[in-house]
């Protein structure tokens, strides 16, 4: 038997009711643990557990090689009822099928992973074996070797997937060992089984439907669960298949019984049914004989803790709810938002990306799950706009244009307050990047190594100037490489310009930044600027400037910044860095930056759900180089 003490050890749908139960008991065994799931972060796990939220369909090999896992526990399944409905036909697929297909095929050829367990069903076995017309005396108990025919489409994903693994170690036998437990009638703390469906609405003082009371089933707890998969991974030398349960049926109606004793007014009525009277129970001989082990805990000694789970969540689930994103100036930025839609589609299926402008025909509206015809800030106070989005459900809001960062800047702790986060850094910061002239001093004062500034042109200088104005985005007004007279004259057409230095021969790039809720450089993405119109780059390319970072990681640590932010900057022919100015938000051509491993959206949005960053990877490979073009695309749709 080995220790799982010190293991690398990757869960995937650790959230769920087996997982909620299995990762701490890892974590007390002395395991590293990463955790891969849809839901967010259980928040009595201990800090030290890792933690990756969203689809896990969208997971990346690099995100799994930065872990070097050396267990592999495939939980992430989906569920419906004993009829599954003609809906469940696409869930299925995409998180059954295709998930699990998906993660071994990352899996498979890591040289770190030693063992895979896949949490398998007993809904595989032939239906004739434990199916019968009439009750039964007692249950069939099914051995890993009796006849297979899926029941359902649930029973058929798995069968899939056991099948891949079988192929898998024809070939990889050498480098990971496979064990597969088929877990029978497991149930749990959230759970959807009809246990915990009976508790809701016991606990809600509706009556309950019971179907088949004199059915048979070997009801399983997902914390004892939990122990056999430990006692699996411990036990390298057991490979195969091997069943899951306790061994020992009970009958619907005992269930019923037990319940009636912590609800003494249960009601329950019978209804009528035509599915057959099921006698099922878990065959545990191979299981006990390689482990030594057999759960120990029955439906007496788990109910009750079923039944404390659900009067707390009763509780919170009249405390949730909508969580709607929210774009602001949304305009034309069609890859912005695509961007926030797919991370929010990583965390969650049900969260909404709400566009929001001044103008009403915004194209924004036909990429957005929703459009709000926003008045201006400067016609709304900070109550009636922090109304306006609890009345839309929203709960996160991401600035993208200049002019109202300052309003979101100053109001972010009172939205804060009302349940409302938003990507904006602090005060003091905005309001440095948005004048060019304060960033300038600033910076020359931080010992930065900024681009001087000045109100007016010095006294008896020589040289080429660079005249722009001094507030908002200035590249559309600004005057490059001027003489002095030249530089006079332009400035007289600006409302408040500044002059710089014009710096020759140079080449300008863009710093992507991530700050983290606790001020830390999270990540940076570099990148040329290679074609630029209008300010923004139409063609940009990602490149390794270890120099520009470093710069960048002084500049977050002079500044209160937080979220993303855009450093642009000059980079001589020796290597010197010269900072030009700072965007405190999302740039046009920053989705690169996201294809490129920050992904800024999605830490927000973990961020603004309480999650701590210090576990999820920054996966950038500064070697690896990526170009964006930018251009007009068609949208055609039928009307």
């Amino acid at each position: 038997m080995e220790s799982i003490f010190g293991k690398r050890i990757f869960v995937s749908g650790g959230a769920g009711v087996i997982g909620s139960e299995l990762i701490p008991m890892l974590h007390n065994s002395g395991a590293d643990v990463l955790v891969g799931d849809l839901k967010p972060r259980p928040s009595f796990w201990p800090s030290s557990v890792r933690y990756r939220q969203g689809d896990l369909n969208k997971m990346t090999p690099q995100e799994v090689c930065a872990f070097c896992p050396e267990v592999f526990i495939h939980l992430a399944a989906t569920f419906e009822r004993s009829t599954e409905t003609y809906g469940f036909w696409q869930e299925n697929f995409y998180h059954n099928v295709l998930l699990s297909h998906h993660l071994m095929t990352i899996f498979k050829d890591l040289e770190s992973l030693r063992r895979v367990l896949f949490a398998s069903s007993y809904l595989i076995y032939d239906p004739k074996l434990y199916s019968f017309s009439e009750p039964q005396v007692q249950a069939r108990r099914l051995r890993e070797d009796d006849p297979i025919l899926p029941r359902n489409l649930t029973g058929m994903a798995k069968l899939a997937h056991e099948i891949e693994l079988r192929f898998l170690e024809c070939f990889r036998k050498e480098n990971f060992s496979t064990v597969i437990a088929r877990i029978f009638r497991g149930y749990g703390r959230g759970s959807h089984c009809v246990i915990s469906r009976w508790i809701r609405a016991l606990l809600r003082r509706e009556s309950i439907q019971v179907y088949r009371p004199e059915g048979l089933f070997d009801y399983i707890y997902a914390g004892e669960t939990a122990r056999g998969l430990i006692k699996l991974v411990e036990h390298s030398d057991l490979n195969g298949i091997v069943n899951l349960g306790t061994d020992r049926a009970r009958r619907v109606s005992e269930v019923v019984e037990i319940l009636r004793q912590h609800f003494p007014d249960l009601k329950a009525t019978t209804g009528e049914s035509e599915i057959p009277f099921e006698g099922s129970q878990a065959n545990m001989d191979a299981f006990q004989a390689a482990t030594g082990w057999k759960p120990e805990r029955h439906l007496e000694d788990c109910i009750p803790l079923i039944i404390e789970h659900e009067r707390q969540h009763l509780i919170e689930e009249a405390l949730q709810v909508t969580r709607n994103v929210l774009v602001t100036s949304a305009s034309k930025k069609v890859p912005l938002l695509q961007r926030v839609k797919q991370a929010a589609a990583k965390l969650s299926p049900d969260i909404r990306v709400v566009a929001a402008d001044a103008s009403a025909s915004a194209l924004a509206k036909f990429f957005s799950d929703g459009f709000w015809a926003m008045p201006h800030l400067h016609e709304l106070d900070a109550t009636t706009f922090t109304e306006a989005c609890r009345a839309r459900g929203v709960t996160q809001i991401i600035p993208t244009r200049d002019g109202e960062l300052s309003f979101f800047a100053l109001n972010r702790e009172a939205l804060k307050k009302a349940g409302i986060s938003v990507m904006i850094s602090a005060p003091e910061a905005v309001e440095v990047c948005l004048d060019k002239l304060r960033f300038a001093n600033f910076g020359m004062q931080a010992g930065l190594p900024v681009i001087p500034a000045h109100e007016s042109l010095p006294a008896n200088t020589a040289g080429a100037w660079v005249v722009k104005e001094r507030y908002g985005a200035g590249s559309l007004s600004m005057g490059l490489n001027l003489p002095t007279a030249e530089a006079l004259a332009h400035s007289a057409k600006l409302q408040a310009p500044i002059f710089q230095p014009f710096l020759d021969g140079m080449q300008e790039f863009s710093a992507d930044i991530y700050v983290d809720r606790r001020g830390h450089m999270k990540g940076c993405v570099v990148r040329t600027r290679d074609s630029v119109v209008n300010g923004e780059s139409q063609i940009s390319t990602t490149t390794a400037n270890p120099p520009l970072v470093n710069v960048c990681q002084r500049l977050v640590d002079a500044l209160p910044f937080y979220g993303h932010i855009i450093v642009q900057a000059f980079v001589d022919a020796s290597g010197g860095v010269h900072l030009i100015e700072v965007n405190p938000r999302f740039g046009g051509a920053s989705s690169l930056a996201i294809e490129a491993g920050l992904d800024s959206f999605y830490w927000f949005l973990l961020e603004s759900q309480g999650a701590d960053l210090r576990g999820i990877p920054f996966l950038h490979d500064p070697a690896r180089r990526l170009r964006q073009v930018r251009y007009a695309h068609d949208l055609i749709e039928e009307v």
